[in-house]
């Protein structure tokens, strides 16, 4: 049933933007559906929201954002990277080997060795048991933050832009998780904001098992999705009348995915997702995991916060070329970039009416001759045109939706 929203009693609407994780994939997606919105909402400045809350990869997109970085700024400097420059936020900063936590648990490796010994043979306690503690000797992650968080704290000290909390006209909130209690931080809040956002950021985006876990203050911190995938009651409780929120990760639906047997991206795409093997499973799994949670705090906050409009943007669920995309080669990085911008503006589209009419409750509206502009690129590359008719069909497809989703959602 639809929520009863408060009518607009601002000149100027409050509006905040909330995005999740989903590492480099996550973030090219992001960015992507961010310059779509930029375009097609009327009224909307992303760089000059209430306030913005940042998971994981969506962290820094947050950050930037929240320094005046417009959406096309954060494309140039994470899409269209070049040789040299020293505004560039490439994937490669996520993949360099963690050696120092290498050496440093190689280093402790004689000395549990030799207590794995002594328990076995004076403790009375089994082989196993005793090899156990051995698996302190394991690294808690494969690659090091350290690469992204200087690279970040060097973006965030241009001119113009600070790499303290404190100084930011806007609130930003980024969320990590402590890992000896399990409890969210939310870098940025009173009490939180003497962290510098380059270290947030590392914090956030540190996943278990791919990073080690970040010091800070004498705690240690990982990725603020193992608590909640957006955190969006940060902007709720501030009393906004819009929150935009940002997704990358869904759960493929391979069997009513689109049927294409080659990717635009050249891979063959796979049927049943367990011919992809551990790696596609384990992401399916993950995706479902976090997607779940997802849908149940999105009923929450329309429950406890009716007077808000929110609203999700996320992949489709049927599209194969998100799902098995790979975002580390520079072509792929632009493609994948151009294909959230152009799946984006279809979502505009096929949601237009319910869209519009939650906007202009706060004086917003959509921008027709934008989303219905057939020649707008992103970086200047799309997907293989298909021919007019398969055009025609797709066109009528998200008029279809657009009018199902507006009979829906009458009283």
């Amino acid at each position: 049933m639809p929520q009863t929203r408060r009518s607009k009693t601002r000149k100027t609407p409050r509006i905040g933007l909330a995005l999740a994780g989903g590492g480099p994939m996550g973030a090219i997606y992001e960015i992507g559906a961010l310059c779509a919105l930029e375009e097609a909402l009327v009224g909307v400045d992303f760089t000059g929201l209430q306030g913005y809350v940042g998971v994981s990869a969506g962290g820094f997109i947050a950050a930037g954002l929240a320094n005046g970085m417009t959406p096309r700024q954060l494309c140039t400097a994470f899409i269209e990277t070049g040789r040299g420059r020293r505004d560039a936020i490439d994937p490669s900063l996520f993949a360099h080997p963690a050696w120092g936590e290498f050496a440093h648990r190689a280093a402790s490796l004689p000395r549990l060795a030799a207590q794995a010994a002594y328990r076995y043979a004076f403790g009375r306690r089994s082989l196993l048991a005793a090899a156990e503690r051995l698996g302190r000797a394991l690294p808690t992650g494969l690659f090091s933050n350290a690469p992204l968080e200087r690279q970040m704290r060097r973006l965030l000290q241009a001119p113009g832009r600070s790499d303290d909390f404190r100084a930011l006209q806007r609130r930003l909130v980024l969320v990590a998780t402590d890992l000896d209690s399990g409890a969210a931080a939310p870098f940025g809040q009173p009490g939180w904001d003497h962290v510098p956002i380059s270290r947030a950021i590392a914090a956030s985006a540190a996943l278990p098992g791919l990073f080690p876990p970040v010091p800070i203050g004498g705690r240690w911190y990982v990725d603020g999705a193992l608590k909640k995938t957006l955190h969006a009651s940060v902007l709720l409780d501030m009393d906004l009348d819009v929150v935009i929120c940002l997704n990358p990760l869904v759960p493929f639906d391979a069997t009513h995915a689109e049927r294409h047997r080659v990717l635009s991206s050249g891979d063959e795409r796979i049927p049943h997702l367990v011919e992809g093997g551990l790696p596609v499973v384990l992401s399916q799994t993950f995706r479902s995991l976090i997607h779940s949670r997802l849908e149940l705090g999105m009923k929450g906050y329309e429950a406890s916060h009716p007077g808000t409009d929110i609203l999700l943007f996320e992949p489709d669920h049927r599209d194969p070329e998100m799902f098995l995309a790979n975002t580390f080669g520079y072509s792929q990085r632009r493609w994948l970039a151009e294909h959230a911008y152009q799946r984006t503006r279809a979502d505009l589209r096929s949601r237009r009416s319910t869209l519009r009419a939650a906007l202009s409750r706060h004086g917003l509206d959509l921008a027709d001759g934008v989303l219905d502009d057939t020649k707008r690129t992103l970086v200047g590359r799309r997907a293989p045109a298909r021919n007019r008719g398969a055009q025609t069909l797709r066109r009528l497809d998200e008029v279809l939706d657009d009018l199902d989703r507006a009979l829906v959602a009458r009283p």
